[in-house]
């Protein structure tokens, strides 16, 4: 998995590259040659060169965990459709072991709503076999704080990673910009050195800087996309979670009743 993410990582980077050197300011003219992109990297100072490294260590982080979240998410969807109408059968014939046994089955290990009805299974289970004596609404009680616990951490677990998503596609942009002021001072570093105001003088200061933006950019917006697509299955996913614990408090109400 991980060496799925740093390739992928590689080729965003690739494709960045390659969309750059395809523009016209990176083109090949007649009269000379333009500006190499491989070229500027290497004559970067320390500090731009510092800024593009974080740029593209952001970006490399945000794809392998929105990868990582993606195949979380997808399992959690499927393997909860598959586990709601075997789970709801066991209850409703009164087969409390064999619902638990399904909850914590590895097949369905992914599910969110598997935890959260595991949780609550287990201790109205617990509670009945230890010999507890609880009034029937300790008892209900009880089984809730245990349903809640499952939930919030169920749900702390699903928003693992996300938030750094948030932190790239807010921060990203700014960091580009500290890469394009580097770039712009180094081309009026260029203009004192060179004693002339001509182009040959700043051009490769300003294309720095220009790079620096855009790559800037290029790592903010795939993660604020990422970011806004997870952030939904998540509020799907909680909602889902809410409706189960819902029906679980009612199901062990009309149990003990």
């Amino acid at each position: 998995m991980e060496g799925r993410k740093i390739q992928l990582g590689r080729i965003a980077g690739a494709g960045f590259a390659m969309l750059l050197m395809g523009t016209p300011a990176f083109a090949q003219t007649e009269g000379g040659s333009g500006l190499d992109l491989v070229d500027m990297f290497n004559q970067m100072g320390p500090a731009a060169l510092a800024v593009a490294v974080i740029l593209f260590i952001m970006s490399f982080w945000s794809v392998g965990v929105a990868i990582e979240r993606f195949y979380t998410f997808n399992q959690a969807t499927k393997q909860s459709k598959m586990y709601a109408p075997l789970v709801a059968k066991h209850l409703k014939e009164g087969r409390l072991k064999e619902a638990i046994a399904l909850s914590s089955a590895k097949e369905y290990r992914y599910s969110h709503l598997a935890k959260v009805v595991l949780a609550g299974l287990q201790e109205y289970q617990f509670q009945q076999e230890s010999g507890a004596n609880l009034t029937r609404e300790d008892l209900l009680d009880t089984v809730r704080r245990s349903i809640q616990r499952a939930t919030a951490l169920t749900s702390n677990d699903l928003k693992k990673g996300v938030s750094g998503l948030a932190t790239i596609g807010a921060t990203a942009p700014f960091v580009g910009l500290l890469g394009t002021v580097v770039g712009v001072i180094n081309a009026f570093v260029g203009i004192a050195s060179s004693g002339s105001g001509g182009i040959g003088a700043v051009s490769a200061g300003i294309a720095e800087a220009l790079v620096e933006t855009a790559l800037g950019l290029f790592v903010a917006i795939p993660a604020v996309w990422f970011y806004n697509y997870l952030s939904g299955k998540l509020e799907f996913f909680n909602v889902e979670m809410d409706n189960s614990s819902s029906e679980m408090v009612d199901y062990f109400i009309k149990k003990t009743a």
